[in-house]
């Protein structure tokens, strides 16, 4: 079968054995994959956890036709609509884990729906879970215009959020946040952020999603109540930056790293229960929607990931297989 491999220098089309499902497992003929950033640092030659490294295949979400189950997999069945979150995505045939793997609604496309898996367990997993989340909360999404950002905003919308915030430095991508959920759009790149939450919100916002890090970091404790809390899933704006540990202690903030890269199996299977249980109403009902920005077929996955650093794109990108 066709994939592409990660190779010294980026990304390879080669003939590779096509995958056989394990007990739990489920295969898939792929239809359509989502790019994620990590996607770009294991192009590059960095792992991701266990995944990445020369000679593997790369991708991390896909959609497509159940070929087979293994041995303990009852919730599907060849010939059912899927989209999962995993490894290896990006091939004509790949496996996942029948515990990451979700049934794809009517109504969906393959593109839509594999644009879907990694954005609805991560953020509801830093909203919800590890943001003890209650209707009313306000929360901002730092680096909302990114298809797990424009997610989180919509799932902080639907969940009751009395005031959902969002962040993008590009003026025209910012103009788009109030589409996906945003009641406040704002540049975090503008030294006045800060002054606009507090004036939002009166005393800050009991929520911080953030994934750019780096340059925000004390920021984000100015724009944060007392007893918020603060979930870094990305660092867009650097891996370190200064840190107010004074601050952080008088308003007794709960900062909270959050990454699947360091999860197991097990745990990782419950946060894709949680979402599906959770936000399953709100997807069928359309409240949960992805934009594609762009697709590509697989054989021109190195133009795809080039669109992506490039950093110009809203919402996903896709390839179809």
């Amino acid at each position: 079968m066709k994939a592409a491999v990660i190779a010294d220098k980026g990304l390879e089309i080669r003939d590779v054995p096509a995958p056989r499902p394990k007990a739990g497992e489920v295969l898939v003929r792929v239809r359509a994959c989502g790019i994620n950033r990590a996607d770009l640092h294991m192009a590059a030659g960095h792992r991701h956890g266990p995944l990445g490294g020369v000679g593997a295949v790369a991708g991390m979400e896909f959609a497509g036709e159940v070929m087979e189950v293994g041995k303990g997999v009852g919730a599907f069945k060849p010939g059912d609509r899927v989209m999962c979150s995993g490894s290896a995505a990006f091939a004509e045939q790949a496996v996942a884990d029948g515990g990451r793997t979700y049934p794809v609604p009517d109504g969906l496309s393959f593109e839509q729906a594999a644009a879907l898996p990694i954005a609805l367990q991560t953020m509801h997993d830093a909203i919800i879970t590890n943001g003890a989340f209650k209707p009313g909360y306000a929360v901002l999404i730092q680096g909302a215009s990114s298809g797990v950002g424009l997610m989180g905003m919509q799932i902080a919308k639907a969940k009751g959020a009395r005031l959902v915030i969002g962040t993008s430095t590009n003026p025209e991508r910012r103009a788009r946040l109030k589409e996906y959920g945003a009641d406040l759009a704002l540049d975090s790149r503008d030294p006045g952020w800060v002054g606009e939450v507090l004036k939002a919100t009166g005393d800050g916002v009991d929520i911080v999603v953030d994934m750019v890090s780096g340059y925000v970091a004390n920021q984000n404790l100015e724009a944060t109540r007392v007893l918020g809390r603060i979930v870094a899933i990305g660092r867009l704006g650097g891996m370190k930056g200064e840190f107010d540990f004074d601050l952080h202690s008088r308003k007794r903030i709960w900062f909270i790293g959050a990454s699947f890269r360091t999860r197991s199996i097990e745990e990782i299977r419950e946060i894709c229960r949680r979402a599906r249980e959770d936000l399953w109403d709100d997807l069928l009902a359309g409240r949960l929607r992805m934009p594609l920005d762009r697709t590509f077929p697989l054989e021109e996955v190195s133009a795809a990931l080039a669109h992506a650093k490039a950093n110009a794109h809203f919402g996903k990108i896709v390839l179809t297989v």
